[in-house]
């Protein structure tokens, strides 16, 4: 067989916590989703190097819905096993963001299948956020971050496990019947921030891997191991895995991790990361947290990069995690051309298309206008509840979009057209919509009808959103693109299948990101289509020539960086 490299991240773009196990030949992942559908995205791979899309656990959240939560809220941290013949999946949903009380829900769910269906979530203990689950010896265990939310105590304050008792009547785990039993116990507690524990039994240890230092630049991977499951826990002197001490390593924000053994009895690292761009403001990250891959090797019973340090490489060889020996061991991630279909949407509303807060629902037609997506107007995009928004995640620093859509709007309520888009408070808007008359001032609904067609583009930001430009739209169909290049974003408007002309004047791309603005930031940039209509809720627009290309930056396409 010849060799087989990985290039980091081997997910890419808003991938972040990744949770990793092997059963049989297939490598399956689980990434968080926040507020976005289809919850907890799923991958599957043969070799490390290539994945490819396995569906979602749609039964994550209890009656479909997310309508309400924060920005950054809902699902965190989903950890992966097998055990009993069944996958299983753990995870908070989470509906406060940055209080004492994260006001979270934890749930597991169990398949036969990884592509599901999965079954109804069942409630268990909720001491914080990132759980994950250990079978052992027949036994099922709760890890948890535990959370002091008392006035003045520690949001993250300390590693404690829960057995759970599991009914298996016929042999197969009942996950109705799932329930805490006996005490709960802490394993670890310390003075600095320590979150998503995973705990892999190896030759008489249990090696407890935590994420230290929070999801942004001091992340890392910490160990601690104990011959006991219940402690004491010695934690090791030398992080597995960390970027905080070199601002210059590619891959930064590294940490999040979970081992891994392939059938060659390798042993490989899965972990978060990020791409950053350096800006007069410091290194942002547009492209959000992204899954990485990192050998590892054992030295006096510890855990080690294989390539020496706590740095992670860019490229790594994966040979010896190839599960079968034929060359060709998966397709690559996402739809291929001919899947999209000619109006360039043939997957929705499947991945890699995803929806905010809730499931595509009768806001979106594929059938009504054939070689067409009809969305229907709801909620504006500064909004936590209905918003008829259709994105997929970008994930390269170089990109251009567009698609063309035809819509008749009649009040300034009503509006369609192209977005990029990160929260409700970082997005760059260009819609069809209506106004007064050139001249006139802004005044509410002119009820005469008098009024004009014009493209306006919005940039959404924390403190208030701004009109950066607003001009007067071609009759017909609307051709709408945006050009990303690194930290600058561009948009275009022209007539379909004309030439397209600037809109506005450059932006900063980089406010779409996870380091921009006063709050916590977790999710990534996503490019998409939205229609609008506060008042009714009919207004509808059609769209077409859906196109979204994307090219890694030269860094990001050799094979510099490479492991030693």
């Amino acid at each position: 067989m010849s060799a087989v490299r990985a290039v980091n991240p081997v997910i890419r773009g808003f991938a972040p916590d990744p949770s990793v196990i092997r059963v049989g030949d297939w490598y399956h992942l689980a990434t968080s989703s926040f507020e976005w559908f289809p919850t907890i995205p799923l991958f599957r791979s043969r070799d490390l190097a290539s994945w490819e899309p396995a569906g979602a656990v749609d039964t994550a959240v209890p009656g479909r819905s997310l309508l309400g939560v924060p920005d950054s809220g809902g699902i965190w941290a989903p950890a992966l096993s097998h055990a009993d013949g069944v996958f299983w999946v753990v995870y908070s949903v989470v509906r406060s963001v940055g209080t004492r009380f994260f006001d979270l829900t934890t749930y597991v769910s169990i398949t036969d299948d990884v592509t599901g269906p999965w079954s109804e979530p069942v409630r268990v203990p909720g001491h914080g956020f990132d759980p994950s689950l250990l079978h052992h010896d027949g036994r099922h265990y709760l890890l948890n971050l535990q959370n002091d939310s008392r006035v003045g105590g520690r949001r993250f304050d300390g590693i404690v496990l829960t057995e759970l008792g599991v009914p298996k009547p016929g042999g197969r785990p009942d996950a109705s019947r799932i329930h805490a039993i006996g005490p709960t116990r802490l394993l670890l507690q310390r003075e600095e921030l320590v979150e998503g524990p995973k705990i892999t039994a190896k030759d008489g240890w249990f090696y407890l891997l935590l994420a230290q230092g929070g999801t942004g630049v001091e992340h890392g991977v910490l160990v601690a191991r104990s011959r006991s499951l219940t402690g004491p826990y010695e934690v090791d002197a030398v992080p597995l895995l960390t970027t905080r001490d070199d601002r210059g390593v590619p891959l930064q924000k590294a940490g999040h991790g979970e081992l891994v053994q392939a059938p060659s009895g390798a042993w490989f690292l899965s972990h978060l990361a990020s791409r950053p761009l350096e800006t007069e403001q410091g290194p942002r990250n547009p492209l959000g947290r992204e899954t990485a891959i990192q050998r590892v090797e054992w030295v006096d019973g510890w855990p080690r990069l294989a390539h020496g340090g706590w740095h992670p490489a860019v490229e790594i060889d994966v040979t010896d995690a190839v599960t079968v020996s034929d060359d060709a061991v998966v397709a690559a991630v996402g739809p291929s051309e001919e899947d999209m279909g000619s109006d360039g949407f043939g997957t929705v509303p499947g991945w890699p298309w995803s929806t905010l807060r809730e499931p595509a629902g009768d806001w979106l037609d594929r059938t009504s206008r054939p070689g067409y997506v009809r969305l229907v107007g709801r909620m504006g995009p500064e909004s936590l509840w209905q918003q008829s928004l259709l994105a997929q995640r970008l994930t390269e620093h170089h990109a251009e979009v567009e698609v063309t859509v035809e819509a008749s709007p009649v009040t300034f309520t009503q509006s369609a057209g192209l977005v990029l888009y990160y929260n409700t408070t970082s997005y760059l808007q260009l819609h069809l919509t209506w106004a007064e008359p050139a001249g006139q001032p802004q005044a509410g609904q002119q009820w005469r009808g008098v009024g004009r067609r014009v493209l306006r583009l919005e940039h959404g930001r924390p403190e208030d959103a701004r009109v950066v430009a607003e001009v007067d739209a071609p009759s017909g169909p609307v051709r709408l693109a945006a050009r990303i290049d690194g930290g600058t974003a561009r948009m275009f408007a022209g007539t379909a299948g004309g030439e397209l002309h600037p809109v506005g004047p450059d932006l900063d791309f980089t406010d779409l990101s996870d380091d921009f603005g006063p709050r916590l930031r977790f999710t990534g940039a996503l490019a998409g289509i939205s229609v609008v209509d506060l008042v009714e809720g009919t207004f509808h627009a059609d769209f077409t020539g859906w196109a979204l290309r994307q090219t890694a930056a030269p860094q990001w396409r050799s094979a510099g960086w490479a492991a030693s």
